[in-house]
């Protein structure tokens, strides 16, 4: 196996850490871009030095709230400044996480990774894109944001998927030597729920009741109570249920 240089865009967050480990494990070299090692791809500062040498940059960077103005102009900004200081520095290609349905949003966050999607695929390197579900580790994260014993979370169809299962999908993507076709690949858990059945299951461990609501007042809520933000029949469809993850976590 040939080893290669990737840049990781956002290594230290929630997927990017295990896009690290993935790579890592497979024995590349692994450049970790974010504010904590001295990388700002908002701002461009480090970025030059960090793609030095790079053959791929993988991009899981991700804006820290739902506001769908604010989380637009950071991918604005990021995609602008990984793809010229990517070309400058010689990278091959982009590699992407997106959200299963962005192409389908029309507000809030996803609306967001839509015009994200989009801005990469307009600039000058050869852009790959994996569009994956909501994440198993998003349900604690809703739940963080509840206040009281109490949670109040949608009872819409969702198809969660461990953070580990996409970071091994992405790097898969990023390596491969063929162009990836089109649709553009999809990865989600292995089993439908509602996002408030999954908290219930963590609600229970925290000892907090969880009522699932219908969601209402959510961007896009039709679309997703429709199943737009589904899996569809090409997608991939890997690792562990919410229940499984949940019963191997300290």
């Amino acid at each position: 196996m040939s080893i290669t240089t990737f840049a990781v865009a956002g290594a230290t967050g929630r997927l990017g850490r295990h896009v690290v480990d993935v790579l890592t494990e497979r024995g590349h070299r692994v450049v970790p871009m974010s504010r904590a090692t001295g990388v700002d791809i908002i701002t461009g500062e480090g970025l030059a030095e960090a793609l030095t040498g790079a053959k791929v940059i993988i991009d899981v960077a991700s804006w820290h709230s739902s506001d769908q103005e604010a989380a637009t102009e950071f991918f604005r900004m990021s995609a602008r400044n990984l793809h010229g200081y990517g070309q400058k520095a010689g990278v091959a290609q982009i590699t992407m996480a997106s959200i299963i349905g962005a192409d389908k949003a029309t507000a809030g966050f996803l609306a967001a990774k839509r015009v994200h999607e989009e801005l990469l695929l307009s600039g000058p390197l050869p852009v790959r894109i994996l569009r994956a579900a909501q994440f198993h580790e998003f349900v604690g994260q809703l739940l963080d944001w509840q206040q009281g014993d109490v949670a109040y979370l949608p009872a819409l169809p969702t198809q969660l998927v461990a953070c580990r299962t996409v970071a091994e999908e992405l790097v898969d993507l990023a390596g491969a030597p063929a162009a990836p076709g089109t649709p553009i690949p999809e990865i989600a858990g292995p089993r439908r729920e509602t996002m408030a059945e999954a908290a219930q299951l963590l609600g229970a461990r925290r000892g907090i009741e969880v009522v699932g609501v219908d969601g209402s007042g959510m961007p896009d809520a039709d679309l997703a109570a429709n199943g737009a933000f589904l899996p569809g029949p090409h997608a991939k469809l890997a690792g562990p249920t919410f229940q499984e993850w949940l019963d191997k976590q300290p």
